[in-house]
């Protein structure tokens, strides 16, 4: 199951007074529209000058970071990618399968995590 984990606080530098802030507006229309995916707000992301942000990641599979979201335009695209991160074994979906803005808005893409084998 992959799991979106949306900033709640981004905001670029105009956005300085809107409430709520862009990356709570962006949580909340995945969270009504991802019936299907878990959905979890996160206080930051480290991600401020490419916000709005959200990262699709899932045990065993590459993590990514997302940047550049709009959470007026592009909530359909983070949730196609989310999709297509789930149904790929490894969470590597075909780049030109991607929605656009994914492809050039990706800011890091994070290998799986190994676990550590416990000895004996």
């Amino acid at each position: 199951m992959s799991t979106l984990f949306v900033c709640i606080t981004c905001r670029s530098a105009g956005d300085a007074g809107l409430q709520p802030r862009p990356g709570a507006r962006l949580y909340a229309a995945l969270k009504e529209q991802a019936t299907d995916l878990e959905v979890v707000p996160v206080e930051c992301l480290s991600n401020c000058t490419r916000s709005c942000s959200a990262v699709v990641s899932a045990p065993g599979k590459w993590t990514y970071v997302v940047g550049h979201l709009d959470p007026d335009r592009h909530v359909d695209d983070i949730l196609q990618f989310a999709r297509q991160h789930r149904a790929h074994d490894d969470g590597l979906p075909v780049w030109r399968e991607r929605p656009e803005h994914v492809r050039k808005n990706t800011i890091a893409r994070v290998p799986p995590m190994k676990v550590a084998k416990e000895f004996p």
